[in-house]
Parts: structure tokens; sequence; C-alpha cells
């Protein structure tokens, strides 16, 4: 049986790397390698169009992986502790990787975002103060619960926060986080937070710098929170001993 698996995993890996599509980011030499994104028909008729990261090569090290190992490896677990946070990110509908004659060759396949656009396309919209407070808000909650879990996105570009408003009063707002490449595990979660919100910050192009600030009160509240809870929790096990 578990040869059959083996084969059965080995088939579908070669039928996901011969599937060609639209380049949106064309194929570039890095790590070591190469790493390009295809954008592919959707697998259902009604569904979204899907995106494949197509790699070969393309590594990461550290001490637990000195020789090396693909991205999209690293980039699976973020998918996977991100959702167990419950921040939304698209859905990973294939990622794998081998070994070949060519060296390392790995896959991810995700879903594209439904009625989402990224943070400085949906800001720069018509959208009234109640919507921005509510957007800037709900993205402060998503860094603090990654932060504070210890995880850093490393890309926190607003062409990776992708953004969707539900024309509900109050407005209800989603928030999206795209490219988990370089995100990882910090053993402080205030470096976590500087290096994102730095990004951030940095790159925040058209963004009126007075929002920034709206933005880094509401965080640093959310933070405060997230502290008090795990301070409550931590009290909590005490009196259990």
């Amino acid at each position: 049986m578990s040869e059959i698996r083996n084969e059965e995993r080995a088939a579908e890996f070669e039928r996901w790397w011969r599937l060609r599509g639209v380049w949106v980011e064309e194929a570039n030499q890095r790590r070591g390698g190469e790493s390009g994104v295809m954008r592919l028909p959707p697998a259902e008729p009604d569904g979204p169009p899907l995106y494949l990261k197509r790699q070969t090569g393309h590594l990461c090290r550290s001490a637990a992986h000195p020789f090396g190992r693909p991205t999209i490896l690293r980039e699976l677990e973020a998918y996977q502790a991100f959702a167990r946070l419950g921040i939304h990110t698209p859905k990973v509908i294939y990622g794998a990787a081998r070994q070949s004659e060519n060296g390392w060759e790995a896959l991810l396949v995700t879903e594209a975002l439904q009625g989402f656009a990224p943070l400085e396309e949906w800001f720069a919209r018509n959208h009234d103060a109640a919507e921005k407070a509510e957007m800037w808000r709900r993205l402060a909650e998503t860094l603090a619960r990654l932060h504070s879990a210890g995880w850093q996105h490393g890309c926190c570009y607003p062409k990776h926060i992708f953004v969707r408003l539900e024309t509900e009063s109050p407005p209800r707002i989603e928030i999206a986080l795209l490219d988990l490449e370089k995100s990882r595990r910090r053993l402080l979660a205030f470096r976590a937070s500087a290096h994102d919100l730095g990004q951030l910050a940095r790159h925040r192009g058209a963004i009126p710098p007075e929002e920034l600030v709206f933005f880094q009160d509401a965080y640093r509240r959310a933070r405060e929170q997230y502290a008090a809870r795990k301070k409550s929790l931590r009290a909590k096990d005490r009196k259990l001993l």
C-alpha cells in the first residue's frame, strides 16, 4: 500500500509540474535556484482561478536544515500555522517538493482570493472614515495575534495585505495575508512586531502618515489585550497546580 501511495503522490506532483499557465511573476534566479508564479484556470467551473508557484533549487537554510530545503516547504508550514491562529490566507490546494536529477523541485498551488483588494488599492477607493477605522482595527488585531504567537510575516508590504469590505452597518472588514515565503518564528514577539510594522511604514506608498498613526495606536492596544489574556491564562494555570 505504501508503494501505491508513493506512486500516487509522484503522479500528482508530476501532473501539477507539467501544467502551464500565464506567468504573473516571471521565473527569476535567486537563492541558488529559480522561482516563478503562474495563473491557472479554476479547478471547478464556478471556482476561483489558481496560482501555481514553481521552484527549482530555490532553498533556505537553517540550523535544522543546514544543507537547505525548498522555501515552499517553509511557506507551507506558515500557511498551516496561520490557519491554526485563525488568520485568513489563500486556500492551499496543493503543496509538495521532490528531489530529481535537477535537484530540488517544489510546487505550491493556492486559490485566488475573491472580493479582496490589496491594501493600497483598497485605501485609494472612496471609503468613509468608519470603514477606514474598522479596516485599521482589523489589521491591527490580525498582526497583533500573529506576533503574540511568535510569528513574523517577513514581507509585510501593502501589496501582501488584502482587504474585503462587507457592506453592513457597522461595516465588516476581513483581512487576508499573502506571500508567506519569508514568514518564520521569532523567539521574541517584539522583534517580529518591529520588523513587520517597520516594513509596512516604509512601504506604505500613498497611505497618509496620520492613517498609519491610527493603525499603530490600534495595534498597541491589541498587543496589550493579548498580553493581558496570556497573563490571565498563566495565572489560571498556576491555580490548577
